[in-house]
């Protein structure tokens, strides 16, 4: 009889804690007691409880759910509705509050110890606001984040494309006076190519991967809403807090840049919570740590070219909110802009064919020469050019637009 109460105990490996002594004494047909006694002489070379070990090979998928943005009690439903998880609830959240916290260590370690190694980059997408006059202006506001430091550049921009986000981090290079060793980003369609990425295996867009190594850098992506990036968000936030109180204080596109360019030195010179010290004067340091800007040259072409714009059945052109005429020869023709200080120069095949002065709120932008082919050539076209001149003369000037007399 005691080598059946043996056998059975063993099952137990020293967790005789699990063990019903009645319900065993029933089964192997023996006393109660005997099953005490032998578990009395034999209490003091139990093992050591053994660990639940149901969560064997759901690690990783925990992992990657928590990574996610998932909360503990959503990946435990997950796991055993999906995965066949038969374990308990206290276990998977044991091993993902010991995951997470881990995971907040190393950030801490890798962002707060190794001055130049990352800088990390988001955009606030969409934001919308309206100007003194009530044109409503949806922008987009560029960050960059300096790890060590906590240096930022912010850059206002009118979209997302892949030569908008070149142009803005060539221009936070030149800001921060290098180049971190790696950039971290979210998987957004400018860096990430999506039709090549799978959840495992991340596939960078093969543009941006020339830029990177032609700067030097190299590329870390990363899901969005992951604590690694809680920093960043935050920057942006207060960026937005202090954007919104402008809302019906300014009137040009320039005049919001200028605001946001003045909130860039501002937080540059501001104690940071995260560090006790002044992202500019950290910044000193971690200059000697960034890569040396030697292919600004190169990063350019990335981005400086011309931009085409088509010309209307109007014959008027479409830039930065305004429209400008041009001859009515070039409809339908695609041209190019160059701004200087004072004017708006536009060119047909490299030859210049018109400027218009440079005004803050009109939204129509005529040179008397064009109106008057533009009117002759359609509205007006029965009337005499003395009839065209007298319409101008009589009608536009007191129109809500800006009407040049002078020719360039």
């Amino acid at each position: 009889m005691r080598l059946d109460v043996a056998k059975e105990l063993e099952k137990y490996e020293g967790d005789f804690e699990m063990i019903n002594k009645s319900e065993l004494a029933r089964k192997l047909n023996c006393d109660r007691r005997t099953v005490d006694k032998y578990m009395t002489e034999n209490i003091t070379v139990r093992k050591p409880r053994k660990v639940d070990k149901l969560i064997d090979g759901y690690e990783k998928i925990i992992e990657e759910k928590l990574d996610l943005g998932a909360k503990i009690s959503g990946v435990y439903e997950f796991i055993k509705k999906n995965k066949g998880y038969k374990g308990s609830y206290q276990t998977v959240y044991n091993y993902a509050k010991t995951y997470k916290d881990n995971s907040k260590k190393k950030a801490t370690l890798r962002f707060e110890t190794n001055p130049g190694l990352q800088a990390q980059v988001d955009w606030k997408e969409n934001f919308k606001i309206f100007n003194r006059q009530g044109e409503l202006f949806e922008i987009n506001l560029f960050l960059i984040v300096l790890g060590y430091s906590r240096a930022k550049y912010v850059k206002l921009t009118v979209d997302r494309r892949q030569k908008t986000l070149f142009e803005a981090m060539y221009n936070a290079f030149e800001f921060f006076g290098g180049i971190s060793k790696e950039i971290l980003f979210d998987n957004m369609s400018t860096v990430v190519d999506r039709s090549k990425t799978t959840f495992k295996n991340i596939s960078i867009n093969k543009t941006f991967d020339k830029f990177s190594k032609d700067a030097g850098f190299n590329v870390v992506t990363c899901r969005p809403y992951r604590p690694q990036t809680k920093g960043k968000v935050e920057a942006l936030a207060k960026l937005v807090d202090r954007l919104i109180p402008y809302n019906g204080e300014f009137d040009t596109f320039e005049e919001l840049e200028d605001i946001v360019n003045e909130f860039n030195k501002d937080i540059n010179n501001e104690i940071s919570k995260a560090t006790g010290e002044r992202p500019i004067d950290r910044l000193k340091i971690e200059k000697e740590h960034l890569l040396p800007l030697n292919s600004l040259d190169i990063l350019k072409s990335y981005f400086h070219h011309e931009k085409d714009y088509k010309v209307s059945k109007e014959s008027m052109i479409n830039y930065k909110g305004k429209k400008y005429s041009v001859p009515t020869k070039y409809i339908s023709e695609l041209v190019t802009v160059k701004e200087t200080e004072h004017d708006i120069c536009i060119y047909y095949t490299g030859d210049l064919v018109t400027c218009h002065r440079k005004t803050s709120k009109k939204y129509l932008n005529y040179k008397e020469s064009h109106v008057k082919e533009i009117l002759k050539s359609d509205a007006l076209s029965h009337f005499s050019d003395d009839e065209i001149d007298d319409f101008v003369v009589n009608n536009l000037k007191s129109m809500d637009i800006f009407l040049e007399m002078e020719e360039f």
